[in-house]
């Protein structure tokens, strides 16, 4: 049996979103404000949904569209760097680090995104970050859209059983941490599962301490 440790990140191992200060850091709060307020119809069919996803979509469309691929790159090994410095919490890391030296496999599940999220989860040592992606169009510049669904909610759980079907890894031992309703499904589906959202947790999973 393979041990997999599937963690959310914003909330879960940082301290608060990451999302929203990234696309901020793309394009600046006011004209990420204005390029929003710019698609009224769509922002006011979002909100009246309560679509969290549809929001995201349009916020990450007005950030990210024909900026160069390699900028943004940059941007992000940055926006990273300081994640890793200054946002992670002080306990969840410390428990992912843990499952790191029992060689179990460690993935970033999120709906955060990939330009930050990747660097981030190099400089955590995990096998594999499953997020939010960008599509990259010709000329190297971001078209705005996103690839696939938000990877929220049932998509977390619908990226991992990918990802361990490509891994070819069928006996698996899940254990899943999460913050929100957005990893309800993630933690469902786990034989050892953490809401970490108002609680702190110890290094070592108390049960083997």
């Amino acid at each position: 049996m393979i041990t997999v440790a599937a963690f959310d990140v914003d909330g879960t191992l940082t301290t608060r979103d990451c999302v929203v200060p990234f696309l901020e850091l793309l394009v600046g709060r006011t004209r990420l404000a204005v390029a929003i307020v710019g698609r009224p119809v769509a922002c006011t069919a979002a909100l009246v949904k309560r679509d969290r996803d549809r929001f995201k979509a349009i916020a990450v469309r007005a950030a990210y569209a024909n900026r160069d691929a390699d900028s943004v790159r940059a941007l992000g090994v940055s926006f990273a760097e300081r994640v890793h410095a200054q946002l992670l919490r002080a306990d969840t890391p410390k428990r992912l680090e843990w499952h790191r030296q029992q060689g179990h496999r460690v993935v970033l599940v999120s709906a955060s995104l990939g330009s930050y999220l990747h660097p981030l989860g190099a400089m955590l040592g995990v096998d594999a970050v499953l997020c939010t992606e960008v599509v990259i169009g010709e000329g190297g510049r971001y078209t705005g859209e996103l690839v696939g669904a938000n990877c929220r909610g049932p998509e977390k759980m619908r990226r991992l059983s990918d990802w361990l079907a490509q891994m070819n890894i069928e006996n698996v031992d899940l254990w899943a941490y999460g913050d929100s309703t957005g990893d309800r499904e993630l933690l469902a589906a786990a034989h050892h599962s953490f809401l970490v959202k108002d609680s702190q947790l110890s290094a070592v999973p108390e049960e083997l301490s």
